[in-house]
C-alpha cells in the first residue's frame, strides 16, 4: 500500500468518525429538556369571575348564577340593585386558570385561560374583571384582570351561523399579578435529585455517566427508572446554582421503547425508529358492496284494467381489490416497513388494521397504541 492511499484511507476514516459523531450529538438532548429537579415545578390556580363587554354574546338570562355573580358585585360596589331587572347579555361567567412558576415573586406577572362556564355564545372582546385565583390550599396567589384575546369567532343568525375554533376560551396575556409566593427554596444538604419526564433505565443510566464525566468523578448514581442522585461537590456548596446550570446544559441521548401509536377517528400512525418485525407475509385486500336503487315506470297495456305504478330496481355490484403478498423478513426497519406496505397501495386505515393484525400474529415487536 503506497503512503498516498494509506493517507486516503486514513483521511476517509476520519471523516467518517466525525459524521458518526456528529449524528449521535443530533440526536442527544439536554438534560433540562428530558428531566426536572426534583421539588420545583408549577402549581396550579384557579378562580370564578366575570366577563363584561360583550356584544350581545353574553349568558341567557336562564343562567341563574351570572345574575347572581353580576348582582353581589354591584351590591360590592354600593349599588341597590332589582335582580329581575338585571340582564347579562353583555356579560358571562367563567372559570380562569393558571400556572404559578416556581420561585414567582410578588408582583410578577402570569397567563391565564378565561373558559366559559356558562351558555354564552362568544367571549370576543370582552374584559376580565379583577379575579382572585387560588390554590390547592384555598390561599390566594393571584389576581387577575384585562381584555381578553379570544382565537375564535362566532357570528350569525336564527337560520344560519359561521364559527371559527372555540370562542367561548380565550387568553389574558401577563393578566394575573402574583400575590403570594410559594416557599420554595433550593436542598440545604450535599444532595440533589433529578427526575425523567419519561421513566427509563437507559436513559438514567447515560444521564449519570455524562455527569460523572462531566466532572471526573463519581457524583451521581441511579437511584431507579426515573431518577438520578447527584452529590454536590464541596467546590459548589456555596453555589448550587451554577451546579444546577453546568448540569442542565449537559447532553444525554434519551432512549425510549418502539411504539406505533394509532388513532382510529383521524387516521394517523406514528411510528418509533426501534420498531422491528420478525418475518413475515402481508396481504391485504379491500372488499365493496355497492347497491343502487332506481324507480321504472310499469305501464300496462292498451284497453286494459291495470294501472300505471313505478316498480323499483336494485342492482348490487361486489368490488374486491387484488391483493398483493409482500413478505418483510425478519429487523426490517421503520423505513423498509413503510416502503413495503407502500407497496401494496395500503391507506391509513388499511395500515391500521394490518398493524393489529401484525400484531395479534407476535410478529410485531413493539407498543400497538391506539387512541
Amino acid at each position: 500500500m503506497t503512503m498516498k492511499n494509506f493517507r486516503g484511507i486514513l483521511i476517509a476514516a476520519v471523516v467518517a468518525a466525525i459524521l458518526l459523531l456528529q449524528s449521535q450529538m443530533g440526536l442527544a438532548s439536554r438534560i433540562k429538556d428530558i428531566a426536572y429537579l426534583e421539588g420545583v415545578r408549577e402549581n396550579q390556580l384557579v378562580g370564578y369571575g366575570l366577563v363584561v363587554g360583550l356584544n350581545g354574546t353574553g349568558d341567557s338570562s336562564g343562567t341563574k348564577f351570572t345574575i347572581q355573580a353580576l348582582v353581589n358585585m354591584m351590591e360590592r360596589m354600593g349599588l341597590s340593585v332589582d335582580r329581575s331587572q338585571v340582564k347579562v347579555d353583555n356579560a358571562a361567567t367563567v372559570i380562569v386558570t393558571a400556572q404559578l412558576p416556581p420561585f414567582s415573586k410578588p408582583g410578577s406577572t402570569i397567563d391565564v385561560v378565561v373558559s366559559s362556564m356558562g351558555d354564552a355564545g362568544s367571549l370576543t372582546g370582552g374584559t376580565l374583571l379583577m379575579t382572585p385565583l387560588k390554590g390547592p390550599d384555598g390561599k390566594v396567589y393571584a389576581v387577575a384582570q384585562g381584555s381578553l384575546v379570544v382565537g375564535g369567532l362566532a357570528f350569525g343568525g336564527k337560520a344560519a351561523k359561521v364559527q371559527k375554533n372555540h370562542p367561548t376560551v380565550g387568553r389574558v396575556p401577563g393578566g394575573a399579578l402574583v400575590e403570594r409566593e410559594v416557599a420554595f427554596s433550593l436542598p440545604s444538604g450535599d444532595n440533589l435529585t433529578y427526575r425523567l419526564q419519561d421513566s427509563d433505565f437507559t436513559t438514567v443510566a447515560r444521564m449519570a455517566s455524562a455527569i460523572n464525566q462531566k466532572f471526573n468523578r463519581t457524583i451521581a448514581k441511579p437511584r431507579d427508572s426515573g431518577g438520578v442522585n447527584i452529590l454536590i461537590p464541596e467546590n459548589y456548596r456555596d453555589s448550587v446554582v451554577d451546579f444546577i446550570a453546568a448540569i442542565e446544559n449537559l447532553e444525554v441521548r434519551p432512549d425510549f421503547p418502539a411504539k406505533i401509536v394509532i388513532n382510529e377517528k383521524t387516521g394517523t400512525i406514528v411510528m418509533g425508529e426501534d420498531v422491528r418485525l420478525s418475518t413475515v407475509a402481508v396481504s391485504h385486500g379491500n372488499l365493496s358492496l355497492v347497491v343502487s336503487e332506481s324507480a321504472e315506470v310499469s305501464q300496462p297495456n292498451a284497453m286494459s284494467q291495470g294501472q300505471t305504478a313505478a316498480v323499483s330496481q336494485t342492482d348490487m355490484d361486489i368490488m374486491e381489490d387484488s391483493g398483493n403478498m409482500v413478505v418483510m423478513p425478519m429487523g426490517v426497519s421503520i423505513g423498509e416497513i413503510t416502503r413495503a406496505l407502500n407497496a401494496i397501495g395500503a391507506s391509513p386505515r388499511d395500515l391500521i388494521a394490518i398493524f393489529q393484525a401484525i400484531k395479534a400474529a407476535g410478529a410485531l415487536h413493539a407498543e400497538l397504541v391506539i387512541l
